[in-house]
């Protein structure tokens, strides 16, 4: 068996959600304003004279609707991520203009110095104006959102085939040897034969998960110490390993099957080939928002360096993986230094965003 390819759930089936983008932040506040300015000049170019003070008053008014509806988007964010999409649209649109027409008010009142409508007459023709300018763009906004988080949705399903294909992929010799072991323990260890197939089918079930999906760190963890085992029953005491895990918060998750992956790399090339074995050394640290993973393992002879190509194709398939789900920001390296071969993964935590995806997904 070379690959191993689950059938992923019909994108049909899925209810369109209904996605704000993250306005919570310095850099998405900063295109607003600036967006908002433009409005500003154009709407100064379009109609009357040019002045200063037209100027200020109208980048008063209009930066106080975009802010003040960036501010209310950015705080129901999460409750319009569990909408659907018609509903989530109808609420938006709706809040930015109320927003806008209470600014409207508020700034009619100021212009004329006074809050009596009895001795200063409401300019409804002006708040009109400015109402119906506020729906246009509202509506050009939301429709904005809308094509890119279809968009994001078509390139999400043309990247899940591909890590799909990466994360499936099961080494044939590692599953003809695991079934020499299950077929040599049979007869003379059957309760060790009977984990031996509880390790594998949990290996597979792995395998032929959802693509991309995030795991707690004690699962895949859990997963490499069920792949060890079946390897030290092969190797016996040619294979060492030395675990070093630090502390990190319960709720820590990582892309499945990235460890387990690294560590059958480091044992099909750095421990099989020497006759005496070695050890292989898996460091783990949680700094901030930042996962820090290193893997050790001996180099082998000069004769079998030949065969350390399949360390760069392993490698460059779990680099894809990531970077499809992090893109820059995640980083694998692998590379010897002196005597052992050095295999680091970098890649951040983003539990926000997280959140924000097993909601869509519901």
């Amino acid at each position: 068996m070379g690959e191993a390819v689950a059938a992923a759930p019909s994108d049909q089936t899925r209810p369109t959600r209904f996605v704000i983008p993250d306005l919570c932040n310095a850099p998405a506040l900063s295109i607003v304003v600036l967006v908002g300015q433009l409005l500003v000049l154009v709407l100064l170019f379009a109609g009357g004279p040019l002045t200063w003070e037209g100027l200020a008053l109208k980048s008063l008014y209009v930066q106080w609707v975009v802010l003040t509806s960036a501010g209310a988007l950015c705080g129901t964010r999460r409750w319009l991520a569990q909408m659907g999409l018609a509903r989530g649209a109808l609420i938006a649109f709706v809040m930015i203009t109320m927003l806008t027409l209470a600014v409207s008010l508020g700034a009619d009142r100021v212009v004329a110095g006074t809050m009596s409508y009895r001795s200063v007459p409401v300019d409804w023709t002006a708040i009109a104006k400015q109402f119906g300018i506020a729906c246009i763009i509202a509506g050009m906004v939301l429709r904005y959102f809308y094509v890119q988080q279809q968009l994001r949705e078509q390139e999400q399903s043309e990247l899940q085939a591909r890590i799909q294909a990466l994360q499936s992929r099961i080494r044939p010799h590692f599953l003809f040897n695991s079934m020499n072991i299950i077929a040599s323990l049979i007869a003379v260890d059957p309760d060790t034969a009977e984990s031996v197939v509880e390790d594998l089918s949990e290996l597979f079930r792995a395998s032929l998960n959802d693509a991309g999906s995030q795991v707690l760190l004690t699962e895949e963890l859990e997963l490499c110490e069920r792949y060890v085992r079946i390897e030290q029953l092969r190797l016996g005491d040619r294979l060492r390993l030395s675990w070093d895990i630090g502390e990190y918060p319960d709720g820590l998750k990582i892309p499945l099957l990235t460890l387990q992956p690294l560590l059958e790399n480091a044992i099909y090339h750095g421990i099989q080939p020497l006759p005496d074995g070695g050890t292989i050394a898996l460091t783990l640290r949680f700094d901030r928002n930042s996962v820090h993973v290193r893997i050790t393992n001996p180099l082998p002879p000069s004769e079998y360096r030949n065969q350390t190509q399949g360390n760069k194709m392993a490698v460059n398939n779990i680099r894809s993986r990531l970077n499809v789900l992090y893109s820059n920001a995640a980083e694998l390296t692998a590379e010897a230094e002196g005597a052992v071969f050095v295999t680091t993964l970098r890649y951040p935590y983003r539990e926000f965003e997280d959140s924000v995806k097993e909601a869509s997904r519901a």
